[in-house]
């Protein structure tokens, strides 16, 4: 069981935002997931890597080689790929969870993919943004919008699960 972390690269992000990724990662290696993410040195990410590896659970980085300068140290296993697109491929191979925690156009662009991914049957496991303080309220509300306007069937926006607490997102591992 793999447990992929999607989160911001930014530094400058509130608090609550890491410490929320802090207890999500603890959340899933105490039920025994592998940890897998972006693995770099940068914001969120970086928060995940560390707290996986202080949880002692199998830590994997995916990471495009000209990003190589930001690649954290210590991960059980680092995959290299060539562009994003290969990134994203191969950091869903082996997710059985995905968890997207508050982050930007990056995050974005990785939970469509994967949200579209499970529409077309292509991605069979569970797709989660960890709404802390509401952040992705807006994009509930997106994506109820989509509904009412028939751009997106109501079995389909049941696809994202949106648990605002560590201990909501628990019950969903």
């Amino acid at each position: 069981m793999t447990a992929l972390f999607f989160c911001s690269a930014n530094e400058n992000i509130a608090p609550e935002y890491n410490d929320a990724a802090r207890q999500a990662v603890r959340a899933a290696a105490v039920k025994g997931y592998r940890i897998s993410s972006g693995g770099t040195t940068k914001g969120t990410m970086r928060v995940v890597c560390e707290e996986a590896l202080a949880c002692g659970a199998y830590t994997k980085g995916v990471i495009p080689r000209f990003m190589a300068n930001v690649v954290y140290p210590g991960m059980s296993e680092t995959v290299w790929t060539d562009t994003m697109s290969d990134r994203k491929e191969q950091m869903l191979r082996d997710a059985s969870v995905v968890i997207a925690l508050p982050g930007g156009i990056g995050t974005m662009d990785e939970l469509f993919e994967t949200l579209v991914l499970a529409k077309l049957g292509r991605f069979g496991g569970t797709v989660i943004a960890l709404n802390v303080n509401g952040f992705y309220d807006p994009l509930a509300a997106l994506m109820d919008h989509f509904v009412a306007t028939g751009m997106l069937t109501p079995e389909d926006r049941k696809t994202l699960k949106m648990p605002r607490t560590v201990e909501e997102l628990q019950q969903l591992l």
